[in-house]
C-alpha cells in the first residue's frame, strides 16, 4: 500500500498504537470502496458485517425520528471511522450513512477482523481498545447533547432529580 495512505491511516484513531508490522497486516485487510455524492453507504436497520475508515469525502450520519423526520446525528470526514458498533454488538445498523461529497472509504469486515485476531491477538486487542475509546468519546458527546437539550427544554420529563442519600441518623 502506498506510503501516503499508510501515513494517513496511522494518524487516525483507529490505528493508534500499532507497530509497523501490525499496521501493515491490518491495512492489507482493508478494501477500498468509492461512493458518489448522494449515495448511501448503508441504511439504519441493515445487517452489518463491516466498518469503514473515511479517507476522503464528507458523510452524514442520520436516524429516523419517531415523527418520521430524518435526524442528523453527525458529520464525518477524513480520518473518522464508523460502523464499528456492528462488529462489537452484532446488531443491525443503528443509523443511515449518506455520502455528501464523493468519498473514498476503507472497509474492514468482521471476517477480516477475526482473521486479525487469529494472526496477532495483541494487535487485535489494541484495535478493539481504539474502537472502545472512540465509542466512549461518542457516548460522552451524546450525554452532553442530551443534557443541553433537556436543560434548554425545561421539560419535566427530561429533568431527573438526583435524590440525596438519607443518612438514617
Amino acid at each position: 500500500m502506498e506510503t501516503a495512505l499508510k501515513s494517513f491511516l496511522v494518524a487516525t484513531p483507529f490505528f493508534g498504537g500499532l507497530d509497523d508490522a501490525q499496521l501493515d497486516r491490518v491495512i492489507a485487510m482493508l478494501v477500498e470502496r468509492r461512493y458518489p455524492a448522494g449515495g448511501t453507504v448503508f441504511l439504519e436497520g441493515d445487517q452489518g458485517r463491516s466498518m469503514y475508515v473515511v479517507h476522503s469525502g464528507e458523510l452524514l450520519v442520520c436516524k429516523a425520528g419517531e415523527s418520521g423526520r430524518t435526524v442528523r446525528m453527525s458529520h464525518l470526514g477524513p480520518g473518522d471511522f464508523f460502523g464499528e458498533m456492528t462488529l462489537i454488538a452484532m446488531q443491525p445498523r443503528s443509523a443511515t450513512v449518506r455520502v455528501e461529497t464523493d468519498a473514498v472509504l476503507y472497509e474492514l469486515t468482521a471476517k477480516n477482523l477475526h482473521a486479525y485476531y487469529k494472526a496477532d491477538v495483541q494487535a487485535y486487542v489494541m484495535v478493539l481498545g481504539n474502537i472502545n475509546r472512540e465509542l466512549c468519546r461518542r457516548l460522552l458527546k451524546a450525554d452532553e447533547r442530551i443534557a443541553e437539550t433537556a436543560d434548554a427544554s425545561r421539560d419535566s420529563v427530561t429533568q431527573i432529580r438526583c435524590a440525596k442519600k438519607e443518612t438514617g441518623a
